[in-house]
C-alpha cells in the first residue's frame, strides 16, 4: 500500500499557502482521482515507483474521456505541486512530473452582457427585503467585479459607504480595496437601512447578504437569484455570476480604463489574465465595424 499524505498536503495548503476552502477542495478532488488511478497501476506501491509514463498515461486517459485542455492543465498543476510536496517531506526522492509539458489552454473569450442588458438586470426595484437585497447584490457585483465567493463572504464591516469602497479577501486571502459606484452604494444603503434587519430577524450576524433564514447566502443561492432575476427582466442569453465580473472588466476597458487599474480591481495576480478582456473589446470593435462600415 502506498502512503497517502494527502491530508498533510491539504494542511500545508491551508496553513502555509493560505488558500481558500474552495481551492483546497479542488486540490482534494484532483488528487483523489490521481491516487485512484495510481492504485490500479501494477507495481506502483511506493511514491518513488511513480514515473513520468504513469502521469502521461493518466493525462491521456483524461483526454480520451473528453476533458478540456484547461481541466487537464489544472490537474497537472495539482499533481506537480503534490509531487514537490512529497520531495520536501522526504516521502519521495524524485519528481516524475518535472519535464511534462502543460497543455496549452483554449483561449475562450468570456461572455459579457451588453450595456442594455446590464441596465435591464439592474432595473430591479427595492420593494421588499428580498428585492432590496437582490438589487444591492447585483449593483455591487457589476460595480466592483467581485467574484461570487467574495460577494457572499462580505461582512458589514467590509463596507465603507462614506468613502465609497468595499474591502474583500480574494484568492490566497489577498486583501484588496475596490471602489463602489454611487448607484451601488445607494442600493446597499437602502438594503442596510430599511430591510436587512427584517431578514436577520433577532440574530446577530456579521454577513452582509443573508438568506431568508438570516444565515449567510451560498454561491448556489446567489446563482439561483441571478437566474430568476434575468428571466424576470427578459434576458434570454445564459448568464452566470462570472458574466457580471466579465462585463464589469470589459465595459471599463471599452470606456478607456487603464489595464493595470482593472487588474488591481479584479485581483488578478498576473496581468496576462486581465489581457483577455482586451481581446473581447477588439472582438466587439470588429463586430461594430463590420455592421456599420459601408465598405466592410
Amino acid at each position: 500500500m502506498m502512503q497517502h499524505p494527502l491530508d498533510d498536503f491539504l494542511h500545508y495548503l491551508t496553513v502555509e499557502r493560505g488558500l481558500s476552502k474552495n481551492t483546497i477542495q479542488s486540490y482534494k478532488r484532483d488528487l483523489t482521482q490521481y491516487m485512484n488511478f495510481l492504485e490500479n497501476q501494477e507495481g506502483v506501491n511506493d511514491w518513488d515507483r511513480v514515473s513520468r509514463t504513469h502521469i502521461m498515461k493518466y493525462l491521456y486517459e483524461l483526454n480520451d474521456k473528453g476533458r478540456s485542455r484547461a481541466t487537464v492543465a489544472r490537474l497537472l498543476s495539482s499533481i506537480r505541486l503534490f509531487h514537490q510536496f512529497l520531495i520536501r517531506e522526504k516521502v519521495a526522492g524524485q519528481d516524475p512530473s518535472l519535464h511534462i509539458e502543460t497543455p496549452k489552454k483554449e483561449r475562450k473569450l468570456p461572455k459579457v452582457l451588453s450595456s442594455k442588458d446590464v441596465e435591464k438586470l439592474l432595473s430591479l426595484e427595492a420593494e421588499d427585503p428580498f428585492t432590496a437585497r437582490n438589487k444591492a447584490m447585483l449593483e455591487m457585483l457589476y460595480a466592483t467585479g467581485l467574484r461570487v465567493t467574495e460577494l457572499v463572504s462580505l461582512k458589514v464591516s467590509d463596507l465603507n459607504l462614506m468613502m465609497g469602497f468595499v474591502r474583500c479577501l480574494g484568492k490566497g486571502s489577498k486583501e484588496r480595496i475596490v471602489p463602489l459606484g454611487d448607484l451601488a452604494r445607494d442600493a446597499v444603503e437602502v438594503y442596510l437601512r430599511d430591510y436587512r434587519s427584517t431578514l436577520i430577524k433577532h440574530k446577530t450576524t456579521e454577513e452582509l447578504f443573508v438568506n431568508h433564514h438570516g444565515n449567510s447566502l451560498s454561491r448556489q443561492g446567489f446563482w439561483k437569484i441571478l437566474k430568476a432575476v434575468a428571466q424576470e427582466v427578459g434576458i434570454q442569453k445564459e448568464i452566470t455570476p462570472h458574466t457580471l465580473r466579465h462585463s464589469f472588466a470589459t465595459h471599463l476597458l471599452e470606456n478607456g480604463a487603464d489595464l493595470r487599474a482593472v487588474q488591481e480591481m479584479l485581483g488578478h495576480a498576473d496581468i496576462s489574465t486581465t489581457q483577455i478582456y482586451t481581446h473581447v473589446t477588439k472582438s466587439r470593435l470588429n463586430e461594430v465595424y463590420r455592421s456599420y462600415h459601408p465598405r466592410a
